[in-house]
C-alpha cells in the first residue's frame, strides 16, 4: 500500500511540476513602445538662390519697378520651437523707370544691384517656419539724363533699412523653399549731370518687394 501511495504521489508531483513551471514562465503581454517621431531641426548654416519683384511705394509718374535675382547665405539657432537667425542676400536687379521723351529730354533711373543683411526671429511647426525679419538694406542706383542727344550719368550707393515677414518649408532632407515680403527704405542722394541739367536730389526711395527662394542646409 505504501509503495502504491508513494508511486501515486510521485506521479502527481511529476504532473504538477510542468504545470507550475508553465505558470511561472507565463509573462504579461507588454506593448512595444512607439517609435520616436523625428522632429526637424533648423539649426545650422545654409546657402540658397532667390528672385523676386520690386516696385516703388509711389503712385506718381516714373514709379520704379522690375525684377531681381541673386543668392542667400545664413545661419539659424533653434531653441525649442523658437528659431533665431541671421541672413544676407545680394541680387542683380533691373528695377527702373524713365520719365520724359527718350532722345529729346528724359531722365532714367535704375537700381542695378541690391541686398540686405537681416536678423530673423521665427517659430517652427516642425518643417514649417514662420518668421519676422529686419535689418540693413542697400542699393546701387544709376541715373541718366538726356537732352537733345547729349547724355550724362551718375551712380550712387544708397543705404537704408528693411523689415518684413516670411514662411519657409522643409520639403526634403536639407532642402527648403521660402517666400517673403520686404519693405525697403533707402536714404536720398544727389545726382550730378554736368552740362545737361542741374543736380537732382533723389529723395527717400521706398520699395515693396516680394521674393521666393530655395535653400540647402548643411
Amino acid at each position: 500500500m505504501k509503495k502504491v501511495l508513494l508511486t501515486t504521489t510521485a506521479l502527481i508531483a511529476l504532473g504538477i511540476a510542468p504545470a507550475a513551471a508553465a505558470d511561472l514562465a507565463a509573462r504579461p503581454y507588454t506593448k512595444a513602445p512607439a517609435a520616436a517621431i523625428a522632429i526637424n531641426n533648423w539649426s545650422g548654416f545654409y546657402l540658397g538662390a532667390m528672385g523676386g519683384y520690386a516696385q516703388e511705394n509711389s503712385d506718381g509718374i516714373g514709379t520704379l519697378s522690375g525684377g531681381f535675382a541673386g543668392g542667400t547665405a545664413g545661419y539659424n539657432w533653434q531653441m525649442g520651437n523658437v528659431v533665431l537667425g541671421i541672413e544676407a542676400d545680394a541680387a542683380w536687379a533691373d528695377v527702373g523707370a524713365t520719365v520724359g521723351i527718350v532722345g529729346l529730354a528724359s531722365v532714367s533711373d535704375k537700381i542695378r544691384d541690391m541686398g540686405t543683411v537681416r536678423g530673423r526671429v521665427g517659430y517652427a511647426f516642425d518643417q514649417v517656419l514662420i518668421y519676422g525679419t529686419g535689418g540693413y538694406a542697400w542699393a546701387d542706383n544709376r541715373m541718366t539724363a538726356t537732352l537733345l542727344g547729349l547724355s550724362a550719368s551718375d551712380s550712387h550707393f544708397h543705404s537704408g533699412w528693411t523689415v518684413g515677414a516670411g514662411v519657409e518649408v522643409m520639403f526634403a532632407p536639407k532642402w527648403s523653399v521660402k517666400a517673403e515680403y520686404l519693405y525697403r527704405s533707402f536714404q536720398g542722394e544727389t545726382y550730378n549731370f554736368p552740362g545737361i541739367v542741374a543736380s537732382v536730389a533723389s529723395g527717400t526711395l521706398n520699395l515693396n518687394s516680394v521674393q521666393v527662394g530655395v535653400n540647402y542646409h548643411f
